[in-house]
């Protein structure tokens, strides 16, 4: 199993200074390159500052310039924001800088809210269409001249300048219903799954979506499938009882922006009343840290090993989630000296 890391500029507050924001940030994707971690992944979002990422091509330029081996991942651009010979050419771009580090990944977006701004009249529900236009009219782009004449977009001759260094650059989709799963398999792209706070059962669905598409398609599929989970691993009550106050704080928010219940003032969403959602497995605690790859190393270990059982190729660790920066380092210094070692001694076995 691989390990990839998705960090977040976040600031759960206006008492946060940004520049600790900037820095500490910077510091844990030096860590993972430094471990080992294979991709490091920058999200898209506007106008709010828990995902403080306006241009994730901007933050994995920055990144690329402070680290030596990790691939820069784009998780994901919504591209019902862009114009595809702006996506091609900012993508390219970071390929050219990074010495060849780009993993392109593109989505559907999340937040109603953010469309209501970024794209006004366009439901998130419909948002799939302009992905799946969008993604092969990069990559004609990044092979040469093409002009296009579709349902979203609509340009004479260009051509993506820079062009991107790697020869083959790969491709991610975010994937959870069946038509993102299918589709990514029959255009050989790789996936990226987020379960959200759902037991590991909803891991095990997309499994079965995933094997679904594999037997649609022609029975082959030679892409990554990547898991991603909130994770804090602890060794001590403290960073435990700590973690889980942070979530739950963080699920408040990012409830207000899945209901869209409550305002956002100046980038911070109100929280939804805890209260109010008792009893939901989104937000209580015995359930949030059995689900959430929460626990002690060797807790940990057991949960990805369960992960690795249903054939995950890469585990994503999410480090955002509200977290005081100390413990948000405590815990990925953990992963990497108590975690990672028991997966790197199987690979190792299996080499020899």
């Amino acid at each position: 199993m691989k390990f990839q890391l998705a960090i977040n500029l976040e600031r759960m507050d206006d008492g946060t200074d940004i520049k600790a924001v900037r820095d500490h940030t910077l510091e844990m994707v030096k860590m993972a390159d430094a471990a080992g971690f294979e991709i490091a992944w920058a999200a898209e979002h506007h106008a709010l500052e828990m995902t403080i990422a306006p241009n994730p091509f901007q933050i994995l330029t920055w990144w690329g310039e402070h680290t030596e081996n990790i691939r820069l991942g784009v998780g994901v651009v919504n591209a019902a924001y862009w114009h595809p010979i702006n996506l091609a050419g900012e993508a390219a771009f970071l390929d050219l800088t990074s010495g060849g580090r780009l993993e392109f990944g593109i989505g559907s977006g999340a937040y109603q809210r953010e469309f209501d701004r970024m794209k006004p009249g366009l439901d998130q529900k419909d948002s799939w269409r302009y992905m799946q236009e969008m993604l092969p009219v990069v990559q004609k782009l990044w092979q040469g001249d093409y002009a296009h004449d579709g349902e979203f977009w609509h340009f004479p001759t260009a051509t993506s300048c820079p062009k991107p260094v790697q020869e083959e650059v790969p491709i991610w989709v975010a994937a959870r219903a069946p038509i993102t799963f299918d589709y990514a398999v029959e255009h050989g792209c790789n996936i990226l799954s987020w379960p959200l706070t759902m037991p590991f059962s909803e891991a095990e669905t997309y499994r079965a979506r995933l094997d679904d598409a594999i037997a649609k398609h022609g029975g082959e599929y030679n892409g990554t499938w990547a898991v991603m989970r909130h994770t804090a691993v602890y060794d001590n009550e403290g960073d435990r009882a700590n973690a889980m106050s942070s979530i739950r704080n963080v699920l408040g928010q990012f409830g207000n922006l899945m209901m869209q219940r409550g305002e956002v003032r100046n980038g911070f969403p109100d929280r939804v009343p805890l209260d109010e959602l008792d009893g939901n497995a989104r937000v209580d605690p015995e359930m949030l840290e059995e689900n959430l790859m929460f626990g002690s190393p060797d807790e940990v270990i057991a949960k990805l090993k369960k992960y690795e059982g249903i054939g995950v190729d890469a585990f994503l660790y999410y480090a955002s989630m509200g977290m005081d920066m100390a413990q948000q380092k405590r815990s990925l210094q953990l992963f990497i000296d108590k975690v990672m070692p028991a997966f790197a001694e199987k690979e190792l076995a299996h080499a020899g």
